[in-house]
């Protein structure tokens, strides 16, 4: 029996538009290939080594003729692009509705039963890019104490205040009364505390973002495994996107380096169970912003420490790395993009140069997990465990 996975998201690193992206507005997306395309001499080549780019030929980096992981891809069947939709399928629940969102924003009796469990007023409440609507409502933030109402083409309810303002404890408390209140229609996949400090004509978000996620609707891989009394450690905002819900112990993060870092603090420790980390930056610096130069440069940084992670792995570890969604920094708009997602495993027991192919669901990687760790499985997802167990290790445990 494997006695522990390690897995590590890097969020929004897909590697191709996904067979319904047309119907997102997404169609021609690829997080991986427009990156590659776009940056002269762009060079991974320890995730190359793994068999990233072996899962697609079109990804614009040369595949490697024996690679040393496992790899294959996923189609999300949930109907969403988002990052809790993302998880929670990859963890084993499919989503049959997608999570509502306002484009124009939210409507006034949600407002005003906001602000009248808060007790103030609030601004903004349209569509925005977070650092974009700092830097235009934030003197009115400063004047007033209101906060910051907006969202996006995701299912999010986020609200921005200075900490020198608002202080973070009271954020927080703000965020859980929007969290309690944003039910039925309204229920938004996440509301987000978006911290910003600084002076007008400069503000800057902090580190100090906190999620508040739906509750999951059924068990995920996560309950399995803690309810077996094995340990599920969430590195980074793990525990915000399934509401602290089968998590045993939280560890949270302030960039993909941190989020390296804990993640070898827990490799190293002489626990059994579930290693689950998120690395956001990806995602919430450069995928957003459309900084195609930043986004490479974060790839290039996480490829050069993913060999202090390889090799910090105990023989009955496996190490499996994937994506939540596309965010495509070529794309047209500041949204997430309908991508699939790499699945590269690694391991001393897993075959390597074996492809697991195009998988239809993201909970495959869960019900592997299940499968790996002996724990009871969801009911959605299949297992890929015996493509990628060496056959002696896996008829002998």
């Amino acid at each position: 029996m494997i006695r522990r996975v390690i897995l590590v998201v890097l969020d929004s690193v897909g590697i191709g538009d996904a067979p319904d992206a047309d119907k997102f507005g997404d169609f021609g997306s690829n997080t991986l290939r427009n990156i590659a395309k776009k940056i002269t001499d762009f060079s991974i080549p320890n995730l190359r080594k793994l068999g990233l780019a072996n899962i697609d030929a079109d990804l614009a980096i040369d595949p490697v003729k024996s690679p040393t992981g496992a790899y294959g891809k996923a189609k999300e069947v949930s109907p969403g692009k988002d990052t809790t939709s993302g998880h929670w399928e990859i963890a084993g629940l499919q989503l049959t509705s997608a999570f509502p969102t306002f484009p124009n924003g939210f409507p006034q009796e949600v407002i005003t039963e906001f602000e009248n469990k808060i007790e103030t007023k609030c601004i903004g409440n349209y569509t925005a890019s977070g650092t974009v609507i700092i830097n235009e409502l934030g003197d009115e933030h400063v004047k007033t104490g209101y906060p910051i109402v907006y969202t996006s083409a995701d299912s999010v309810f986020q609200i921005a205040m200075h900490e020198d303002i608002i202080p973070i404890n009271k954020q927080f408390e703000i965020c859980q009364k929007a969290r309690d209140i944003l039910v039925g229609p309204y229920e938004v996949g996440r509301v987000i505390a978006r911290p910003f400090v600084g002076k007008s004509g400069n503000y800057l978000r902090t580190t100090n973002r906190r999620d508040f996620s739906l509750i999951p609707f059924e068990k995920t891989v996560l309950n399995h495994i803690a309810d077996a009394g094995k340990e599920v450690i969430g590195i980074g905002k793990i525990e915000d996107i399934y509401a602290q819900s089968g998590i045993t112990e939280a560890v949270h993060t302030i960039s993909n380096k941190d989020g390296v870092e804990r993640t070898l603090d827990q490799i190293n420790k002489d626990n059994q169970g579930l290693i689950f980390t998120n690395l956001v930056d990806f995602d919430s610096q450069f995928g957003h912003r459309r900084n195609v130069e930043g986004y490479a440069k974060a790839l290039l940084e996480f490829d050069k420490v993913l060999p202090d992670i390889q090799n910090a792995l105990k023989d009955d570890d496996v190490l499996i790395l994937t994506a939540d969604h596309g965010n495509d920094p070529t794309f047209k708009g500041t949204d997430h993009t309908r991508e699939q997602v790499p699945i590269l495993i690694y391991g001393k027991h897993i075959k390597p140069g074996v492809s697991i192919g195009n998988r239809e669901t993201f909970a495959d990687i869960g019900a592997t997990i299940s499968d790996l760790l002996n724990v009871h499985a969801t009911s959605f997802g299949t297992s890929f465990k015996d493509l990628i167990l060496q056959p002696e290790y896996a008829t002998s445990h």
